[in-house]
């Protein structure tokens, strides 16, 4: 067996692993739920010791609290981390937004106009009423971000990105409302603002944008609004 080919094991732990954290980030398993071993071996079909590794795994990414000696428990969703979240998001973003329209060639504006095409479309079945289509608006979402900072030049902080993405996503979901035409028009904005090279103007849209979703999300009523427990 080559040494770079998992085992079985490890490709159990790393399916257990997504599928624990895209349960997280969906609200499959909402915040301030009890994550008890035993259920989750049953769940998500992986050993307790396993699951103890993806649990402190999550940890590290602020999407699960490790309690001591009672256990494991979904990470609470309250304004003041979402604040924290959007603000680490956009000192990512930003830099590596500043990065990539420096840098993006020929083929970085393809995916960046492949990515807003497919956004746009989607957004548009939304504002029609097809409320379904909001898993999908998700990860197209998260694919245009993606394409616009993507020539930033850096694997590492893409990644950190990725996860810190993630983590502000969660909030949409657990709000369960879509932003309707302001979103749209913050992406199409955004789109045109990268295509003409405005590094300042794509900045400033963004800034905007992320402080508009969270203002957006505060205003459901759908999370907590202080950290306390």
């Amino acid at each position: 067996m080559s040494e770079d080919k998992p085992t079985v094991d490890e490709g159990v732990a790393e399916l257990a692993f997504r599928r624990i954290r895209d349960d997280i980030i969906a609200g499959a398993l909402p915040p301030r739920k009890k994550l008890k071993l035993d259920t989750l071996k049953t769940r998500y079909g992986a050993s307790v010791s396993t699951l103890r590794e993806i649990l402190n795994r999550l940890a590290s990414e602020n999407l699960v609290v490790a309690e001591g000696q009672r256990g494991f428990e979904v990470t609470p969703a309250t304004a003041d981390n979402l604040r924290e979240v959007a603000d680490l998001r956009l000192l990512l973003e930003s830099h590596a937004l500043r990065l990539s329209l420096a840098a993006g060639d020929l083929d970085w504006e393809g995916k960046v106009v492949a990515a807003h095409h497919k956004l746009s479309v989607v957004e548009g079945q939304l504002l029609s009423g097809e409320i379904e289509r909001t898993a999908q608006w998700v990860r197209y979402d998260f694919a245009f971000h993606n394409a616009l900072i993507s020539a930033c030049g850096s694997r590492t902080l893409l990644n950190l990105h990725a996860s810190v993405f993630d983590r502000f996503i969660r909030y949409h979901m657990l709000a369960e409302s879509f932003r309707g035409d302001a979103v749209t028009h913050d992406h199409k904005a955004l789109f045109e603002l990268a295509m003409q090279r405005d590094i300042e103007g794509s900045v400033s849209r963004l800034t905007s944008h992320i402080r508009s979703g969270v203002d957006h999300v505060i205003g459901t009523g759908r999370i907590e609004e202080k950290r306390g427990r």
